[in-house]
């Protein structure tokens, strides 16, 4: 995912946006905008990490799914679907561009109780009138078409088999990234390290760059991932985010199994997913879950043995005799106010716009928020979908959106 041939220093001393965040968010809108004929203005992308080994879009199980409980967040990823397996269409019929798909092998949610279930239901029912596909099934049915499952505790399931599953974000990325390039987005390895505001402190004038450079912007995107509210402070604003580690492994189970595995959530929290030659991938975190700095990505040896392993060997028991082969920490950019994207200006600083705050499905909704960040710096309005709902000023009105389908 490295970018090749980048800068350390801007060309230029002003530019109509500046986007802090290369990476999958950052790429996103600044391909909506070159790919925006009503947008003739000049993009300069900030990335600290050109190699994106750290990065939140990096780690990610890059999958996507239909199934959550507003039907914004489920149009959302109806477009990313949209775009995905028509990325040659979207991206101007350039043949350079691979064909892309969905393996669309499922998310299965698992309820243990009827709580759960009763939230599987309601949530099926507004997925449904979006659009979706979602199939509720009881522990019979999900045992007859997964056999591998122990269901002895299990009271309802749900599952959607369209467009929903592992897609190569990284193969979107990545040509993101280089139309952009090819079409004039300027890229920099570098980092911005002040942000300097107007008197009355209503606009951010200019950013200063770790090599010196004070660039001055129309307007300002924070798409810096666990690193928002570093940025956001910056500039004087403070924005629920932060990152929580997230742990995932591969491995090989010695006795595969005869059919693709859905992206299963167990009601412990732990997800295990399907990957290919009889080998899976799955993911965890900690009980306690706290803020981490940016930069911790150790691992944590004993959430697998006490935790992660004995749910999956008690969930699936022919994954009793697995063997690891790869294993990362990498973290979720955490909204801890409502677990939802923050999107758009905020209410005083009136050109710093926020991109932030994805807690988990940043990924697959990348194409939308893009689209629809792009958008409102070219039109000053959401044209395509209405993305409103996730201002900023939700925040500060104690308003939140309540998403019931975050893992």
């Amino acid at each position: 995912m490295a970018i090749g041939n980048m800068a350390a220093v801007p060309t230029k001393s002003n530019y109509d946006v500046i986007i802090v965040g290369g990476a999958i968010m950052g790429s996103s809108t600044a391909w909506f905008l070159s790919d925006n004929n009503d947008f003739n203005g000049s993009v300069l992308v900030v990335e600290r990490d050109p190699s994106f080994e750290f990065c939140s879009t990096s780690h990610t199980n890059s999958c996507m799914r239909q199934q959550y409980s507003t039907a914004l967040n489920v149009r959302i990823s109806q477009f990313a679907a949209d775009f995905v397996t028509n990325i040659r269409q979207h991206m101007g019929g350039d043949e350079r561009i691979p064909e892309l798909s969905i393996r669309s092998f499922g998310y299965m949610y698992l309820a243990d109780n009827e709580d759960f279930a009763n939230v599987l239901r309601d949530n099926q029912k507004i997925q449904l009138e979006a659009g979706a596909a979602t199939q509720l099934m009881t522990p019979e049915e999900i045992k007859a078409s997964y056999p591998f499952y122990n269901v002895d505790d299990i009271v309802l399931g749900s599952i959607n088999l369209v467009n929903e599953g592992y897609w190569d974000g990284a193969a979107v990325c990545d040509w993101w990234r280089r139309q952009a390039r090819e079409r004039g987005v300027e890229y920099v390895s570098n980092e911005v390290v002040a942000i300097d505001k107007n008197t009355a402190g209503t606009r951010v004038n200019s950013v200063t760059l770790k090599s010196g450079e004070v660039i001055s912007c129309g307007h300002l995107v924070n798409a810096s991932g666990p690193r928002a509210d570093r940025t956001a402070r910056m500039a004087g604003i403070n924005v629920p985010v932060e990152p929580r580690k997230r742990y995932s492994w591969v491995f090989k189970a010695d006795k595969p199994l005869d059919r693709d595995l859905p992206l299963t959530i167990d009601p412990s929290g732990v997800h295990v997913r399907e990957n290919g030659g009889g080998t899976y991938q799955c993911g965890g975190h900690a009980d306690i879950d706290p803020a981490v700095e940016f930069d911790d990505f150790a691992m944590d040896q004993s959430i697998w043995q006490e935790h992660v392993w004995p749910v999956l060997a008690n969930r699936i028991p022919q994954f009793e005799a697995i063997k690891v082969t790869s294993e990362w920490a990498g973290h979720y950019s955490m909204n801890t106010f409502d677990h939802n994207a923050i999107m758009g200006p905020h209410t005083e600083v009136e050109n710093f716009v926020f991109l932030n705050g994805f807690s988990g499905h940043g990924l697959q909704q990348s194409p939308a928020m893009g689209r629809g960040t792009a958008e409102w710096l070219t039109y000053g309005e959401y044209r395509s979908l209405d993305l409103s709902p996730f201002k900023y000023e939700r925040i500060v009105n104690n308003n939140p959106i309540i998403e019931k389908a975050i893992i």
